[in-house]
């Protein structure tokens, strides 16, 4: 969450009067003024939309996406999943995973007026990532009391992301990296890294068993040629090794057992 300025009461405004740009949320129609992002929040925002945006059953992701669930309620999470579709314009409802992240100079009251719209709203997870002292993540459920995590725990948003994502991941790079690359991998069908090496390994060898087989086929068939003196000429060899058929070198061998020339083994059927 971008830190803010005292709130400025300039009477009842409605989503539809903010254009998207504009450094301002709504609350009861009571405009609410959102300083920019410093340095040292906009990184740990860029790595925890990364994290949660990648996951394998993430869809929508978003960053300062425009909630307005009602014409006098505007609300933008540093980060939302799930409902945020590419279309113009405030988004009707809201996330069902948003995460806001509190650095110096964080109006407190504002961040917990904001969370409850937004569970009100229809958010079922909201997590608040404290930047300053302790780093911890704060757990915001409907119905729920807040609790705290702490780096080397993990959160889940059970039917909203498949992955549990650690602590530190939502604001430390090497933890970021490791969770992103794991999504990534899942959403091309590997579980993690492990599996992407015991595949290639896989394909390795059996590409290679393809290659031995190809291999011996040539060689039986150049030693066959050779033996009934067919002639082996340069062509002929270079025709042999180019072949990646089986059964078009079987078709060649089978053939060179009665030929009485070179040609008859390699005419076209």
């Amino acid at each position: 969450m971008r830190s803010r300025a005292p709130s400025v009461e300039l009477g009842s405004f409605r989503a539809e009067q903010i254009r998207s740009g504009d450094p301002y949320e709504i609350s009861d129609g009571r405009l609410i003024f959102c300083a920019p992002t410093g340095g040292s929040g906009s990184g740990p925002n860029r790595l925890g939309a990364s994290v949660v945006g990648w996951d394998p059953a993430v869809t929508e992701a978003g960053v300062d996406t425009g909630y307005s669930p009602k014409p006098t309620l505007l609300r933008a999470p540093d980060v939302a999943v799930g409902n945020v579709p590419d279309q113009p314009g405030w988004v009707k409802g809201a996330p069902h995973l948003a995460i806001e992240y509190a650095d110096i100079g964080q109006d407190e009251q504002e961040l917990k007026k904001k969370i409850v719209e937004l569970l009100g709203a229809g958010t079922r997870f909201l997590w608040v990532v404290r930047l300053t002292g302790l780093r911890r993540v704060e757990v915001h459920e409907p119905g729920k009391r807040m609790r705290t995590l702490l780096p080397g725990d993990k959160l889940t948003a059970p039917g909203v992301l498949k992955n549990p994502v650690p602590v530190e991941a939502l604001y430390e790079s090497d933890a970021a990296e490791r969770a992103t690359l794991t999504n990534l991998l899942q959403r091309r069908g590997y579980e993690d890294l492990d599996a992407v090496f015991a595949k290639g390994l896989e394909q390795g060898l059996e590409k290679g068993h393809e290659e031995g087989v190809l291999r011996g086929k040539r060689d039986a068939l150049v030693r066959l040629l050779e033996r009934r003196q067919l002639g082996v000429t340069r062509r002929i060899s270079a025709q042999i090794e180019a072949c990646t058929d089986p059964a078009e070198l079987d078709r060649w061998f089978d053939r060179a057992i009665v030929a009485s020339r070179v040609d008859e083994v390699f005419k076209r059927a």
